[in-house]
């Protein structure tokens, strides 16, 4: 989401004493020194200063939720509705209804992007966890959504002291198609299952209250940026005006099942719409996609809003409505609710006095935006004597956020190479270590974008620091047009070992920002290579960053012993990677995208949308699923200290499906059937069961990852993940990994139209080195 385009322009990250941050408000700076604030909860149906306020069934809690807001919309102005369109929601003070700010922000933490969330000398800081991109490089489903909670929990507790609100515009589950784009750092990577998986997973984490109420929420969350949303400014091409043009298959199969995903498995309270067009038609104004889809096909119980000044962008940039009046019409006519802007508070009285749009509609919109807020117990009166109404200041950067913080950047670090006798290092064997590169020591490049305010930072030079002696040479800045070579090489021949932080941050890649090479910025390569040349011990290369980087240099180079990918690790980024360098953790993390050749986006255009290989034109593909050229690092690649052995315990061999009498594949060969109406596909499922051993010498956990390649019909991917899980071991122990799969869910296929079809045929599963042929029959 984001913004306008002026704010998009002015953000500079500074790199000062008081870590001033300039970001995407273009009338402020956010200092970290204490400022006077509000102490206490906004909220309506304060009946404990205002008696009066009993009187109205709206405030009346043993009411149900849909009568509640029937009677409150009812009692409103025309006028009085339009204020609520917009997401600083308007004071109706005859009702006991104060302003409401929608816009907050909780993508990896309490974020201060977006007017909502406030820090001052109450609340400073909070958790500030890994960009979602390494969290998802842990395929941990519990480590996803028990970030959520914590997030969660200390939001509420920012909440009921006037720091925050309760509607919160995270996930982002927007996949990661193209290595360019500057946003992947904020998705869970290239994959619909694992994007999936991780966004239910984490909106569950949001929004599930601890008293079982599962029609009530902790905080509201949102999925965006629906749909197929993924270039932001690539050689003058903007997300604001962008026609990405979809076919239906790849809209169906991968571009929105994590939002189909979110709202039937994750019951997310929101879904924004994008700026860009999909097909010729702004997402945000699109009947079909909002009304059709979302609040028709999937049954959103929530709010439809649009990313920031959607539909400013609609009319002046994309030219696509004549009127001002005639956008409002159209995206409330579409099924949007809510306005991250000031578009709807300006001209929907203009659309209904214009005859553009019935005030029906509009009663439809707010009365979506109230139940959001009834089901977050806003007009229950004060929250100080509801469930989370002990949360507070204490409750924010406890001991145990910090070190879930430090857990999930361990959990995702993902080793890409390691030479014998590399890595781990051993504390007690270094007696000095060597730390290079313009991300050892930078504590903001850590956060990534959409950050807070942390509690504290541990940059990989304190956190290696803190185990052995360390010299340390920046090398150059980020974009790197000079190297300093002579003195990084001088402090690296004289160490027992050299680690080397490389990579990017938000002056590379960002909002408003995708990148045109993915090579290491500037000289860092000739600094990577002339320092390993001189090295006389294990040289570890570091890369910080949001999206894979071409290093097959470093790949080829014997001198490199070991490669690290640390994302953007949070604020314990640092502590996480010296616990993987020195052995006191073992990796288990892996790839959730391709990190491919630079030839790759030589030849590619990013605006070309299309998933599949088209071999008249050229165009290689996009992601592991359809994508068959060479790669630098795959997706999934990732190495651990021990070796794990795997043997297939239970998989069945064939599957049939029945058929009712009469049915056309019975008399006709039929290459696939239809997995959603099919009766047959009914409760139709089976087991695979899977012994894993830790055959090594160090205790660890297994990521195993479970793909299948399905037979080629309807241009199916050439193999895709079914399911994931972990197991932990110990040296020479043995678990078991059960995996229960629906036939018609997990085997079935997207067809040329949109159509789910199950393929009929031979199915091979994969499991690390491990196939099994699996031959689905009817």
């Amino acid at each position: 989401m984001k913004k306008n385009r002026a704010m998009d322009e002015i953000k500079k990250h500074q790199y000062s004493v008081l870590l001033c941050f300039f970001f995407i408000l273009s009338h402020f700076c956010l200092q970290f020194k204490p400022v006077s604030a509000q102490t206490s909860a906004v909220f309506a149906c304060d009946t404990a200063t205002n008696p009066s306020l009993k009187s109205f069934p709206f405030c009346d809690v043993s009411l149900g939720v849909s009568a509640r807001v029937n009677d409150l919309v009812k009692r409103l102005t025309l006028q009085e509705k339009i204020t609520m369109l917009v997401n600083t929601a308007g004071t109706v003070s005859r009702l006991g209804i104060p302003k409401y700010e929608w816009w907050s922000e909780a993508l990896h933490g309490i974020s201060y992007t977006g007017p909502g969330v406030k820090f001052n000398n109450i609340v400073p800081h909070a958790t500030s966890f890994p960009q979602p991109i390494l969290t998802s490089a842990s395929f941990n489903e519990t480590l996803f959504e028990t970030i959520g909670k914590v997030v969660s929990t200390e939001g509420r507790a920012m909440y009921n002291v006037g720091q925050a609100g309760l509607t919160y515009w995270s996930p982002n589950v927007n996949i990661y198609r193209d290595p360019r784009w500057g946003r992947g750092q904020e998705t869970a990577g290239e994959d619909p299952t694992l994007s999936s998986k991780y966004g239910v997973a984490y909106v569950k984490g949001l929004q599930q209250r601890d008293d079982g109420k599962k029609d009530m929420l902790k905080v509201a969350s949102c999925c965006k940026h629906y749909t197929a949303y993924d270039i932001d400014d690539w050689k003058g091409i903007q997300r604001y005006n962008f026609n990405a043009k979809v076919t239906q298959q790849d809209l169906d199969d991968t571009f929105n099942p994590p939002f189909k995903s979110c709202v039937l498995d994750g019951n997310v309270a929101s879904v924004m719409c994008s700026y860009n067009q999909v097909n010729g038609k702004p997402t945000c104004g699109d009947y079909d996609l909002l009304a059709g889809v979302i609040r028709g096909q999937w049954k959103l119980n929530g709010y439809i809003v649009t990313d920031c000044d959607s539909l400013n962008e609609m009319y002046w940039a994309q030219h696509y409505t004549k009127t001002p009046e005639e956008t409002a019409a159209l995206s409330l006519n579409a099924g949007l609710d809510l306005n991250c802007g000031s578009w709807l508070g300006k001209y929907t009285q203009g659309a209904v006095n214009q005859g553009l749009v019935n005030e029906s509609v509009i009663d439809r919109a707010v009365s979506n935006n109230f139940a959001t807020l009834m089901r977050l117990g806003f007009f229950d009166g004060n929250p100080k004597n509801q469930i989370y109404g002990n949360l507070g200041p204490k409750d924010v950067c406890t001991e145990d956020h910090q070190e879930l913080a430090r857990e999930a950047a361990r959990q995702g670090i993902v080793l890409l190479k390691n030479t014998a006798g590399s890595l781990p290092l051993s504390p007690k064997s270094i007696k000095s270590l060597a730390v290079i590169g313009p991300n050892a020591n930078l504590a903001y490049t850590m956060v990534g974008s959409y950050e807070g305010s942390p509690c504290k930072y541990t940059t990989p030079l304190d956190g290696l620091g803190a185990s052995v002696s360390t010299v340390y040479q920046q090398g150059c800045d980020i974009a790197c047009a000079t190297a300093q070579v002579d003195n990084a090489k001088k402090v690296a021949a004289a160490a027992d070992a050299v680690v080397l932080v490389m990579g990017s941050d938000q002056t590379i890649e960002r909002e408003s920002k995708d990148r045109f090479n993915i090579t290491l910025p500037g000289q860092q390569s000739l600094l990577v290579t002339e320092v390993a040349s001189v090295s006389k011990g294990p040289v570890i290369l570091v890369i910080m960053s949001g999206g894979g980087m071409d290093v097959k240099f470093a790949v080829d180079n014997p001198k490199v012993t070991s490669i690290l990918w640390v994302g953007f690790p949070g604020e314990a980024g640092g502590a996480a990677l010296a616990d993987v360098v020195f052995g006191y953790y073992n990796p288990s993390g892996r790839l959730p995208m391709t990190w491919y050749p630079q030839s790759y986006v030589d030849k590619v255009d990013m605006t070309n949308m299309n998933m599949r290989a088209d071999p008249k034109t050229g165009f290689p593909g996009r992601s592991y699923r359809f994508y068959k050229g060479p790669t630098v690092f795959n997706f999934g690649d990732g190495l651990s200290y021990t070796q794990y052995k795997h043997h297939l315990v239970k998989a069945p061999k064939f599957v049939s499906i029945p058929l009712e009498e009469g049915h056309a594949c019975r008399s006709t060969k039929c290459k696939s059937i239809d997995a959603v109406n099919e009766q047959g596909c009914n409760n139709l499922g089976f087991d695979i069961h899977l012994k894993v051993q830790n055959v090594g010498k160090m205790r660890g956990s297994h990521t195993v990852l479970l793909f299948t390649s399905p037979p080629s019909v309807h241009n199916a991917p050439q193999k895709h993940l079914l399911d994931f899980q972990k197991i932990h071991l110990t040296p020479q122990s043995e678990g078991v990994v059960k995996f229960n799969l629906d036939v018609c869910k997990h085997l079935s296929v997207v067809d040329e139209v949109g159509n789910r079809k199950v393929a009929l045929g031979l199915h091979v599963l994969h499991i690390g080195d491990l196939k099994h042929s699996l031959t689905l029959r009817i």
